[in-house]
Order: structure tokens, then C-alpha cells, then sequence
């Protein structure tokens, strides 16, 4: 959320900052982070609340790197001992708060593919007969990414783990 301009400006990459709507060979994507959308993670939208200030970005622009790193690095070790192993379980339809909110957003247009990361665990949930939510997951435990063939989009593992990807057919 810090890069501000650079990916643009260097490598000609356009950031959204907010989730997005894509369409590829009649096939609507709604395309996103994942951080911050629904009802629930209240405690990272606090944070985002925060880090997305600009007092706060200039603040931590003067620390010398050192710091900032290190305080960053503080911070991101604290949360994962919080969360443990809680990223690798799945909640549910009525727990999982982005399943949840691209139900909702179905209620407002139809998308047959919802991709989204930030919740780290590789999911494939089919929410209609017409529409799918595919959480990435992660290339570091889970080594997990997502193939559109022009037609249907696939989760697969690079690790040939794909029996850790949960899926509702």
C-alpha cells in the first residue's frame, strides 16, 4: 500500500488499490487483495486504517530503514505467532468472510470468477453454478497460483499439493 507510484513509473505495472473488474473472453472477474472486504478481519482494517494515513506514512518515512524494518519485522512476527496455524483452516462458508462478501456482491452483478489473496489458504469454492471464488493461496507453503485457459480458471499447486486445496464442487 507504500509503492504509491513506483510500480507504474519502473515497471509500467498499474496498482489497484481497491478490488477490480476484469473481463476476458466473456468471462467476468472481480479481482482483489481480499484485505479489508467484508464483514470480518476488523483487526486489519483497523491497521489499514493507520498505515493508510498519511501522517502515519510520513512518520515511518523518517525512521532511519533500520528501524522502520525492524519495527515492521516486529510487527509481522507478532501477528503470525497470534494467528498460528488459524491462516491454514478453513471456516466454512458462514466463516469465511470473503466467501461471504462475494456472495454479496453477486447480489449486486454477476462475476464468474471472484480472485482474491490475503487469506493465504488455497480455496476453490464454488459459490453458483455460475460463479466461483478462487482464494491463491500462497507460493511459500501452499506453492499455489491460478491458470485462466480462456475459459475456466484453475488452482494448482507447483509442489504437486494440490490435495491441500480445498474445494467444494
Amino acid at each position: 500500500m507504500w509503492v504509491k507510484d513506483y510500480f507504474e513509473l519502473e515497471l509500467n505495472m498499474k496498482t489497484y488499490y481497491e478490488p477490480a473488474e476484469f473481463e476476458w473472453n466473456d468471462k467476468k472477474f472481480l479481482i482483489g487483495h481480499g484485505d479489508g472486504l467484508g464483514l470480518g478481519d476488523k483487526r486489519h482494517k483497523r491497521l489499514k486504517k493507520i498505515f493508510r494515513n498519511p501522517l502515519s506514512q510520513w512518520l515511518f518515512g523518517i525512521l532511519p530503514p533500520r528501524w522502520g524494518m525492524g519495527m515492521a519485522n516486529l510487527m509481522s512476527r507478532r501477528s503470525r505467532a497470534k494467528t498460528g496455524t488459524g491462516d491454514s483452516k478453513f471456516f466454512g462458508e458462514d466463516g469465511e468472510w470473503l466467501i461471504q462478501y462475494c456472495k454479496m456482491k453477486l447480489t449486486e452483478k454477476n462475476y464468474d470468477f471472484f480472485i482474491m489473496g490475503h487469506r493465504h489458504l488455497p480455496i476453490d469454492y464454488r459459490l453458483s453454478s455460475k460463479s466461483r471464488y478462487i482464494n491463491l493461496g500462497d507460493w511459500i507453503h501452499f506453492f499455489t497460483f491460478a491458470v485462466f485457459d480462456g475459459n475456466d480458471v484453475r488452482l494448482l499447486s507447483y509442489q504437486n499439493n494440490d490435495d491441500k486445496i480445498i474445494r467444494n464442487y
